[in-house]
């Protein structure tokens, strides 16, 4: 089984140039103006004298590459390995995936007529390597039955070398792969070096190039194929579901539950549409999924559009995490249970209709900095900050708080501070222009800067204090007078 597939660019009617150095020359041309002996790097004035109703467009290699991706994003109903080959190419990995179209001639049939559907004319190749595929659709011209042969029968240039190391080999009398694959390996790689030598090796089977897919593949995918496309958004819903359920029974194989879930509806004029939806905790409910996927399309700025209908549906689990039976709690049993699963089904379906970076949650961090010592996290994320969290003491009963209610990030600067003693307590203080007079002060409360960033944090000297009308402040002289020349004062919380 031969189980690479490579697809080349159409055979479109027109020609691509862009601006360099000197003037503008052709980018890349079409097969008509191929055979009238134009080519890429000539100048548009010369091809302009060859062929006068030539149709010129600016090269784009941004929509180029918007194209090949869409392009590869339809091809993934074939495989799930699908790399680029930039910047008119595709390698398709289908190792295990023919027996859908029984065997891969028929496959590389479907996939030309629906291209050529869209206008699209492609030159492909199956190889035993991703690089000898890409090699006989690029130079070959047509599927060779003996690939060996026909890959010795290529010219030098489908080594992928250099413009000076092809011309060299050209000049050198090697015109054919089997010309160069004839001499010593060592002659080639100390002319040439050691890139000539492996792509001689690629070409000839004895190394396997690697194949680097546009994503990786999850480790658990289910689809369904239709003989006849759906047009309707409810029954491709149904089928999601019928999809999650087979999903669900191997990530219970496996002791998992998947954390995102992502779906891909394969409309038969070739766009491919994309679902995807997270949750706090990992899950195998298929109804909690099923919502969630509902408030996604609810929230979609645009619609979701059978058009003509989908003719595959498949559903990945692309994150999944361990998940055992849990203990229920002893003091609120089921009752407990369930409320902690509320709070994380609520989470989870704000986060699809908002958005995963809109729902946040506090995390604890182990800072002994106030304004270090929590951090605004995603509500679905579920990784500890720290593995030793910081804990603010409790007060005793009937005593104030230890810490405000509210804390300013950044502390508010204290414009003018007065004290009976350069490091004792403050006595009066001016803040967003009025004058606190203080009735009460309790501390300092020494906070010195973390060991490693001692040099850049100076000690923190907090207070709790009490102006002469009752509001409470939590304010902090920012340095002692061994470490700054002049300490300032700040505002870090107001209690109540």
């Amino acid at each position: 089984m031969r189980p690479h597939l490579f697809v080349g660019r159409g055979d479109i009617p027109f020609a691509f140039v862009e601006s360099v150095a000197g003037g503008v020359r052709l980018k890349s041309v079409d097969r008509e103006a191929a055979r009238a002996g134009l080519h890429p790097g000539l100048a548009l004035a010369d091809a302009r004298a060859r062929i006068p109703e030539l149709e010129v467009y600016d090269h784009d290699p941004h929509a180029d590459h918007e194209w090949l991706e869409r392009l590869a994003d339809g091809c993934q109903r074939y495989t799930p390995s699908v790399a680029l080959d930039e910047p008119d190419g595709l390698i398709l990995d289908i190792a295990g995936c023919v027996h859908e179209f029984e065997g891969e001639r028929r496959l590389a049939a479907d996939l030309e007529d629906r291209l050529a559907r869209r206008g699209l004319l492609v030159r492909h190749a199956f190889g035993d390597t991703p690089d000898t595929a890409r090699a006989l659709a690029r130079y070959a011209g047509a599927p060779a039955p003996d690939e060996r042969r026909a890959v010795k029968r290529l010219p030098v240039a489908a080594l992928g070398l250099d413009e000076d190391a092809t011309a060299a080999l050209s000049r050198a009398g090697l015109k054919t792969v089997g010309d160069v694959m004839a001499r010593p390996l060592g002659v080639i790689a100390a002319r040439f070096g050691e890139a000539a030598v492996m792509m001689i090796r690629r070409l000839d089977g004895s190394v396997k190039g690697p194949i680097v897919p546009r994503r990786t593949v999850p480790a658990i995918g289910t689809e369904r194929r239709f003989a006849e496309p759906i047009a309707r958004t409810d029954y491709a819903l149904e089928v999601l579901a019928e999809l999650a359920g087979e999903a669900a029974v191997q990530l219970t194989e496996r002791h998992e539950g998947g954390r995102r879930w992502e779906a891909r509806l394969f409309r038969a004029d070739g766009l491919v549409q994309r679902l995807r939806v997270e949750t706090g905790q990992p899950t195998r409910d298929v109804a909690l999924l099923m919502r969630l996927f509902r408030e996604r399309i609810d929230s979609l700025a645009d619609p979701l559009d059978p058009g003509f209908g989908y003719d595959l549906i498949r559903l990945d689990v692309a994150l999944a995490e361990r998940l055992d039976a849990s203990q229920l709690k002893l003091e609120g049993g089921q009752k407990g249970a369930a409320q902690d699963d509320g709070v994380a089904a609520l989470v989870d379906q704000l986060g699809t209709r908002l958005g995963r970076a809109k729902v946040r949650r506090f995390a604890a961090r182990d800072s002994h900095i106030p304004e270090q010592a929590e951090l605004m996290l995603p509500a679905a994320e579920t990784a500890a900050v720290s593995a030793r969290p910081a804990v603010w003491t409790t007060p005793e009963s009937g005593e104030p708080p230890l810490r405000p209610i509210y804390l300013f990030d950044p502390p508010q600067p204290i414009e003018s501070m007065m004290a009976e003693v350069p490091d004792g307590p403050p006595h009066r203080f001016r803040w967003r222009r009025t004058v606190h007079d203080v009735a009460h002060s309790e501390g300092p409360e020494r906070i010195a800067g973390e060991w490693w960033r001692r040099d850049d944090i100076p000690t923190r000297d907090y207070y709790r204090i009490e102006d002469r009308r009752g509001r409470r402040f939590w304010i902090f002289r920012h340095g002692l007078y061994s470490e700054v020349e002049t300490p300032r004062w700040y505002l870090h919380g107001v209690f109540a």
